[in-house]
């Protein structure tokens, strides 16, 4: 048995830390991460453990610690309380100083106390990159209400290649939310993180409400304590909130907006990923060697597929646009005569140069089956995608869409609405899973977040396989008609994107 679990839940007026506070503290684990009721003063006890930490030399395990809250009240009171707990112990530290972060494009005001072991406390903002270059403990507060939390933690585990260690701390927000998917995995022995969970009733039974008599000088008894937690229960808005809020029993819905068992129904294993990724110093190359390399890609990944695809179906496109960094992808949506609604394939491209994905585009949009109608991300530089698909197809057709609040309120109801009725297949692959988890309602209006994830081919994502597929959703609403094509003779067999004289024919007018 651990230390930590050794110490007695019983009350002792004398103490100064609550047992589930002082087990905190004793539980020296690399990785930790507690799910807690509000108000239960766990990162009282982590400033303790922070001051501690900090007043130590370097030799004795001291060290730098960093507190990443997700408000700069958050941030002042964990400071304020770091220099409480130095003058508690007897601890030689200076004054709390304000000083300025440099963070990204902007000055931040942050919060410090210096010890005069050399080490400090310092609170940060939620910013990832600020934490990039710094060594030392990192405390991550509130971390299922971050907007960034998987790019926090990805920045802080790199700490702990030098012994640092990470404290995760939050009450739940959503049982589809990164921080409780943390606390599952740990307990499923997937991630390493030591778990602590403090309910409400675990709080009380351990002296939460007798220290709270102590501290305003009235007399404690059970009643009372039983009537001041019915009163909490009742100020919350449902049950739902109230179980979410003090017992830790995160809410079915919350955090992403679409809910992840939905998604896992959807998938199917045997719809494939085409991936493009343009080879180093591709844009330096001269333009009939890219034409042809890509000629030759589209040939060897795109035409075994699209000649699979169902011809009695309906097919539209949604794309998400990206020139480096991000990706752009390309999801074909076919649409079968009850309406449901499969991804036959989804085409994700790397760095790839303009021209090489209009290249791309064609050959895909003239191989769909009864191709009928594309929506486009024209945000910034995809816009010359966009304008390039609606000169060649005309505009009703293709849609142009600029991304803001009030489109994502009107077409990420119905993208939910495909999964909540079983009415969509999609490919089984975690990219895919991470890029639908990045939906999340803020201020009211469901949307890809600001956050940034690594996918599993090491390639930089920000939720694209979502947007195109929402943008393949509203394709599917359009009144575009479907577009046939007939090969000439002598040139039967071949894709139509590779023969220039090919006729086509539209139902419904172009």
């Amino acid at each position: 048995m651990t230390a930590f679990a050794q110490i007695s839940d019983i009350y002792d007026e004398k103490e100064v830390l609550l047992p589930y506070q002082r087990r905190w503290m004793a539980d020296d684990s690399q990785l930790k991460i507690a799910e807690k009721s509000r108000r239960t003063g766990l990162t009282w006890a982590e400033a303790a453990d922070a001051a501690l930490t900090c007043s130590l030399q370097k030799s004795a395990g001291g060290c730098h610690h960093f507190y990443v809250g997700s408000n700069k009240e958050m941030a002042r009171e964990f400071i304020d309380a770091v220099a409480m707990w130095a003058k508690a112990f007897n601890k030689a530290a200076g004054e709390i100083q304000e000083e300025v972060f440099e963070d990204e494009d902007k000055s931040i005001l942050t919060f410090v106390v210096y010890f005069s072991s050399g080490f400090k406390v310092q609170a940060l903002s939620s910013n990832p990159s600020n934490l990039r270059g710094m060594q030392g403990n990192v405390t991550i507060d509130e971390a299922a209400f971050h907007e960034r939390l998987a790019e926090v933690l990805k920045a802080a585990t790199a700490l702990t290649m030098w012994g640092a260690k990470i404290r995760i701390i939050s009450t739940h927000n959503g049982v589809d939310n990164l921080f409780n998917q943390l606390v599952n995995d740990s307990r499923a022995r997937k991630k390493d993180y030591s778990v602590h969970t403090i309910t409400l009733d675990d709080a009380c039974r351990q002296g939460l409400y007798r220290r709270i008599c102590q501290i305003k000088g009235s007399n404690w008894t059970q009643q009372a304590e039983d009537e001041w937690k019915a009163a909490l229960l009742k100020a919350t808005a449902t049950e739902e909130d109230a179980l979410e809020e003090y017992f830790c029993v995160p809410k079915q819905g919350g955090g992403v907006y679409i809910k992840r068992t939905l998604v896992d129904r959807a998938m199917e294993a045997d719809i494939p990923i085409v991936r493009f990724t343009a080879p180093k110093d591709f844009e330096l190359q001269s333009d009939e060697q890219r034409k042809a390399y890509v000629d030759d890609w589209c040939s060897d990944n795109l035409k075994p597929w699209l000649e699979q695809c169902d011809t009695a179906c309906r097919h539209v496109l949604g794309e998400d646009f990206a020139r480096k960094g991000d990706l752009s992808v390309f999801t074909p949506l076919a649409i079968a005569s009850n309406l449901t609604k499969q991804t036959p394939f989804v085409v994700e491209l790397a760095n790839a140069p303009y021209e090489a994905q209009r290249q791309i585009l064609f050959y895909l949009l003239a191989g769909l089956p009864r191709f009928s109608a594309a929506s486009f991300d024209a945000t910034g530089n995809g816009g010359y995608l966009a304008e390039a698909a609606r000169l060649k197809y005309g505009a009703s057709m293709i849609e142009c869409v600029m991304l803001n609040d009030p489109w994502y309120r009107e077409w990420m109801p119905k993208l939910k609405a495909e999964f909540e009725d079983g009415n969509i297949r999609i490919p089984r692959h975690a990219d895919i899973q991470d890029d639908l988890g990045r939906i999340q309602v803020v201020n009211g209006i469901p949307k890809i977040d600001k956050g940034r994830t690594t996918g599993q081919t090491g390639q930089q994502r920000h939720g694209d396989f979502a947007v195109s597929l929402v943008m393949a959703i509203r394709a599917s609403w359009m009144d575009g008609g479907a577009i046939e094509f007939t090969p000439l003779p002598g040139k039967r067999g071949t894709h139509p994107a590779d023969d220039d004289n090919y006729h086509r024919f539209e139902r419904g007018g172009w």
